[in-house]
């Protein structure tokens, strides 16, 4: 994976102050403007924002597409597991916007996008399983692919119990095997690869930190 370049990026946090406010790698504030009235109300903030960084990254000839998120819109899944404990019914509306590929889902209605989806959790390992498929697609022939790793509001039922930013973000990249396209990731061999939250790689990518954490693998060198 040593070949991958990152031609363009983009962040989002929900405190525009918390993240990259007057740069031009942030993305603008309300988020859903990619979105018609319709779709946007079905997600949440981090999903708005998800969309928003997939519309500004995908090239006009489009590209595979993956997102990833360990935790999704985990306020469904709670919503959900506490009527199942009060014996009410479940909403299918709920059920069908609280799984991992619902936000890809959108963003493809409203865009008409036919190439390929994915969705990935990993057990806090999003961005290495993110960096592994797209290098699949590109491997397979694709010029480019967009990835986004998100994570929305932590119920406070959860805090204490996973790790999480602590506040929802979401950070995309359009990587590529182009050499010289942009900065190029490049792995050192630690045994032990770190577990990075979107905020810490939208540090990374600002340059605040050369490494993206003490274990995970991933540096940046100029393309």
């Amino acid at each position: 994976m040593d070949r991958l370049y990152i031609s363009d990026w983009r962040a989002w946090c929900a405190s525009g102050a918390q993240c990259l406010a007057d740069s031009p790698h942030s993305m603008p504030l309300p988020v859903g403007h990619s979105l018609p009235g319709m779709l946007r109300r079905r997600l949440d903030a981090t999903g708005r924002a998800t969309c928003d960084i997939l519309h500004r990254l995908t090239p006009a000839d489009a590209c595979p597409l993956i997102h990833a998120s360990r935790h999704g819109d985990v306020s469904h899944t709670l919503a959900m597991l506490e009527a199942l404990a009060n014996s009410e019914p479940l909403s299918p509306t709920r059920f069908s916007m609280s799984v991992h590929n619902a936000v890809l889902g959108v963003y493809s209605i409203a865009h008409n996008h036919r190439l390929p989806l994915q969705a990935l959790g990993a057990c806090g390992h999003e961005f290495d399983a993110l960096l592994t498929e797209a290098s699949g697609y590109l491997d397979a022939g694709y010029e480019s692919v967009v990835v986004v790793f998100s994570e929305g509001e932590l119920p406070d039922i959860y805090q204490g119990h996973t790790s999480h930013p602590g506040h929802a973000c979401a950070v995309g990249l359009r990587l590529t095997y182009r050499a010289n396209a942009g900065p190029r990731l490049t792995a050192a061999r630690t045994p032990t690869p770190g577990e990075p939250t979107p905020h810490e790689i939208i540090s990374w990518l600002a340059g605040e930190t050369p490494w993206l954490d003490a274990l995970t693998r991933w540096q940046q060198e100029a393309g």
